[in-house]
């Protein structure tokens, strides 16, 4: 029978809730019970609190776990431990619950090797030793921690369960749609899973109206669109106005951040995506150069808490609806959108930032969704296990999608048609794809065909040198640049020849129509600001779109002071 960390036997309703557990490990008894107390003050109700003293006990209790198909949420461990220290134990604790946040009590001295965890164990926090008052030092980090962990068990473990093939483009659209929006939602394969089959036989559904989705409430829906199955979840929101002070157009890291500071600042603040939080940033798997997260963070983590901090404060959000036109009456701005709504506002702020080029290859558009996707698809991670992946690009986000599929697939091929990756990648991130060891990078290297029977098969790779070879191909991402989503903006505001929108100095100089300046992120249309990727002349990354983000708020306010 289970036990908590006073040995009182768990009650048998206790055990029915299976809470998830926190595992502490330290081998000083008295630091161990503070631990365990200050633990069990703050989350006791909603979690177990385990403690070990040694990591070589505390692996034995993870088995034990594991094998009772307990969840264990935390892993607490002192650095300084004889036998396996708190880093060694992290490591294997994380093959044994990957899944796991971990934390790595440190006294000073020891800082050098927390920061070293951050990249052998991807540690997500360390604390320095003593952490009182915990009500400061302590529950702050493990309450943030502990939510993030509470999100994506409940993603996997969600109630709606999607039924279809691996390699369909309906099917993929709509577990991709589930895991942008953050809907808890389960994914059985019809070719691989028994239950999938079970389920369609009990719901009389034949396999060629999949994809299928099974709803909480009991409904099946067969073959849904993606907007049908938003309708159905309450994603896809109406807007609660008639009129705002700011309508933002796009859902990236520029446009959270004008809807956390336009709600911040008293503005009626309405943020519309088309397809769900975070934009392209939302499909990075890590990011680890943004300020103020020393472990990194996923996009999908970043644009939740941004997304939630936005709601907090009073800003709507409505997802699943695309920005279709721009109209100019007077004073007002006008924006229709693609469900025939139209949003009425004193300003607009347009972050609808860009989308990945298709790429031109043969093959390449047949197997689209079947095999060959655009951004990191973090959907398909799992299911890319002990398999070949191809990942197309140079850039950033091309190099995190290669070190995240490293850690499922069993080889991972980087095809760069640069000579060096340092043109136009970070340099923490070639560090990191030198030292995996099942990541091979191809530089000068392209595809220039794609193959298959339904679903992509094979690539067909230029070398440098230019020969050609045919190589056995699971899954390919691509990343070969991108294009601003500005088609709508056509004949209404000035863009460059690319279609990136002008701004500030550029736009006074494109025809400006006022007597003063424009702002810094002032379109040719006063009162419609741009910012983030879709700026022309912007800086491509996470940072400096929430700084734009943020900056045109302040613009705005003075906007709006003179309208």
């Amino acid at each position: 029978m289970a036990t908590d960390t006073a040995g009182r036997p768990e009650t048998e309703g206790e055990g029915r809730r299976r809470r998830p557990a926190i595992v502490a490990v330290d081998d000083e008894p008295a630091v161990l019970a503070a631990v365990a107390r200050d633990l069990r003050r703050a989350f006791g109700e909603r979690y177990r609190i385990v403690r070990a003293t040694s990591g070589e006990e505390a692996l034995g209790l993870l088995r034990e776990l594991v094998t009772r198909g307990d969840q264990v949420a935390l892993l607490v461990a002192d650095q300084r431990m004889p036998g396996l220290s708190g880093t060694e134990y992290l490591v294997e604790a994380r093959k044994l619950v990957p899944e796991a946040k971990r934390v790595l009590l440190t006294a000073y001295a020891d800082t050098e090797a927390a920061i070293q965890a951050i990249n052998d164990v991807a540690l997500d926090y360390y604390l320095l030793k003593p952490w009182d008052p915990p009500e400061e030092q302590l529950y702050p980090v493990v309450e943030d921690l502990l939510t993030t962990w509470e999100s994506g068990a409940a993603l996997e473990a969600g109630g709606v369960r999607v039924v279809g093939h691996r390699f369909s483009k309906d099917t993929h659209d709509l577990r991709d749609f589930l895991a942008r929006n953050r809907v808890p939602a389960s994914w059985l394969d019809v070719e691989r899973d028994g239950d999938a089959r079970e389920l369609l036989t009990v719901a009389a559904v034949d396999r060629e109206r999949l994809p299928v989705v099974f709803l909480e409430d009991g409904s099946v829906l067969e073959r849904p669109t993606v907007l049908e199955l938003a309708e159905r979840l309450g994603v896809a929101a109406q807007p609660a106005a008639e009129h705002y002070d700011l309508v933002i157009v796009g859902g990236g890291p520029a446009g959270l951040a004008a809807a956390v500071y336009g709600a911040s600042e008293g503005l009626r603040t309405v943020m519309v995506e088309r397809e769900g939080p975070g934009g392209q940033a939302g499909q990075s798997s890590r990011i680890e150069n943004y300020l103020g997260f020393p472990a990194g963070l996923s996009g999908s983590e970043l644009a939740r808490r941004a997304t939630d901090q936005a709601r907090r404060l009073g800003a709507e959000l409505l997802t699943v609806q695309d920005a279709e036109a721009l109209e100019v009456e007077g004073a007002g701005r006008i924006v229709r959108l693609s469900g025939g709504t139209t949003l009425s506002a004193n300003s607009v702020l347009i972050a609808s930032g860009v989308s990945y080029n298709q790429h031109p290859a043969p093959g390449f558009a047949d197997f689209t969704g079947a095999g060959i996707y655009y951004g990191a698809a973090m959907t398909e991670a799992r299911s890319c296990a002990d398999q070949h992946v191809v990942v197309i690009g140079g850039a950033n986000s091309a190099g995190q999608a290669a070190v995240h599929f490293s850690g499922f697939a069993a080889r991972v091929t980087m095809l760069v048609r640069a000579d060096s990756l340092a043109k136009s990648m970070s340099h923490y991130l070639i560090e990191q794809l030198a030292e995996l060891p099942n990541v091979d990078v191809r530089t000068g290297a392209t595809a220039v065909g794609a193959e298959g029977d339904g679903h992509l098969r094979r690539l067909r790779i230029r070398a440098a040198d230019g020969t050609e070879t045919t190589e056995e191909v699971d899954a390919c991402f691509v990343f070969i640049g991108a294009a601003p989503r500005t088609d709508w903006l056509d004949g209404v505001i000035a863009r460059d020849d690319r279609g990136f929108i002008l701004a500030g100095a550029d736009a006074k100089a494109a025809g400006w129509p006022l007597r003063r300046d424009p702002y810094i992120l002032e379109t040719t249309v006063p009162g419609v600001f741009v910012a983030g990727d879709v700026r022309a002349r912007s800086i491509k990354r996470v940072a400096s779109a929430v700084g734009e983000g943020s900056m045109a708020v302040s613009l705005i306010h003075e906007y709006l002071a003179q309208a």
